[in-house]
């Protein structure tokens, strides 16, 4: 898709599924990984696209977030990130859908 990272941290399953679907409605991104820390009560989305669509959909996380009193811990979107960076998404991305043989 595109070369950028969108990224937000919310408290719980709930606020990340919510999230993940005003992110995909708002811009042309697609889900890379998600992680679930502290027993799932903070949920990190990764989603992918060109900057401006990650920015577009970073923001109306943010927007459903404040609408529906879930709490955002952190977001921000990488426009270019490094390879190492890449990486490190990938083994995420790994995790919750292994390559087939």
């Amino acid at each position: 898709m595109g070369t950028s990272y969108g990224l937000i941290e919310v408290s719980g399953v709930v606020a990340a599924i919510d999230s993940l679907d005003a992110m995909c409605k708002a811009a042309e991104v697609s889900l890379v990984t998600w992680e679930r820390k502290l027993g799932g009560r903070l949920v990190t989305l990764i989603v992918e696209g060109d900057v401006a669509d990650c920015k577009a959909a970073v923001e109306a996380a943010s927007a459903i977030c404040a609408a529906n009193r879930h709490i955002l811990a952190s977001s921000g979107v990488i426009a270019a990130p490094a390879e190492e960076t890449r990486r490190m998404v990938a083994l995420s991305r790994k995790r919750i859908a292994p390559e087939e043989p």
